[in-house]
């Protein structure tokens, strides 16, 4: 399918695959989507969780709700989600790789199977998921891939190392995909929030957040809806004016005064 600036998307004739669904972002994307009329497959660990949201969106919303409970620490994330989907008989058309999680400390302390387990998360299934659904997403040509990056991937980050690194390989990742599928009808999206109020930081620890206001979780659905919901598509948004801007001015920066520009901020 040729893509049109004019084209929109109808998310009720969707079903949405949304990873790390149990909490935070997570939930507030599928919520949102429940409210556009997107039927969905959450996938999670924590099924008790999957199946309190899958009940309270199909009694508010009526729609479908198809739980995955799955660990994405472990290989095969992609073929297991599409045989279950296609066991329990539903078509995924549109995802959001929202799933993830950052560690936090000097990288010669962190524990190496725990860094292992980040960067499979962060890095290793998305792929694996983006693979296993962007050839159908293409062909059908009327829904979206979205992948949740960070505005830390826009910087080194010293102390969150491997988190910030993964999440530049998923924006300069999932941005050579929106080139690539432009002309499929695919809209293709990288959403960057910043500090946001979730569970992240119980995992990363409160000096994750380097100071920084945490922001609500639904700012950053407003925004990845702004961005999929306009005529031109982008490749890739910044959550928040102020985030934008210092993701831009990073670019005026050597990357030896960036590097320790962050060090500082992260200390």
């Amino acid at each position: 399918m040729a893509y049109s600036a004019e084209m929109t998307i109808d998310y009720a004739a969707q079903t949405t695959l949304i990873t790390g669904a149990s909490a935070g972002i997570g939930v507030e994307f599928a919520r949102e989507l429940a409210r556009r009329g997107s039927n969905l497959v959450l996938v999670a660990r924590r099924k008790e969780r999957l199946d309190a949201l899958a009940a309270e969106l199909e009694s508010a919303h009526g729609i479908t709700v198809t739980v995955v409970p799955l660990d994405l620490s472990l290989p095969g994330a992609g073929a297991t989600i599409l045989a279950e989907a296609q066991r329990q008989g539903v078509t995924i058309t549109s995802v959001i790789n929202n799933a993830g999680f950052g560690t936090q400390g000097p990288f010669h302390l962190d524990v190496a199977a725990r860094l292992t387990e980040e960067i499979t998360v962060n890095v290793s299934s998305l792929v694996d998921i983006s693979r296993t659904f962007i050839e159908p997403l293409r062909e059908s040509g009327t829904g979206f891939l979205v992948n949740v990056a960070s505005l830390a991937g826009y910087f080194p980050s010293p102390r969150m190392a491997v988190y910030a690194a993964t999440k530049a390989f998923v924006l300069n990742f999932t941005e050579a995909l929106w080139f690539e599928s432009r002309d499929s009808g695919l809209r293709v999206l990288s959403v960057a929030p910043g500090a946001t109020q979730t569970e992240f930081f119980d995992v990363a620890g409160p000096a994750a957040a380097s100071g920084a206001t945490l922001q609500p979780a639904t700012g950053v659905i407003s925004a990845t809806f702004k961005a999929l919901d306009a005529r031109r598509s982008v490749p890739s948004v910044v959550v928040g004016r102020s985030n934008a801007i210092a993701a831009s001015a990073m670019r005026l920066f050597t990357r030896r005064n960036l590097v320790l520009a962050a060090g500082r901020i992260t200390a």
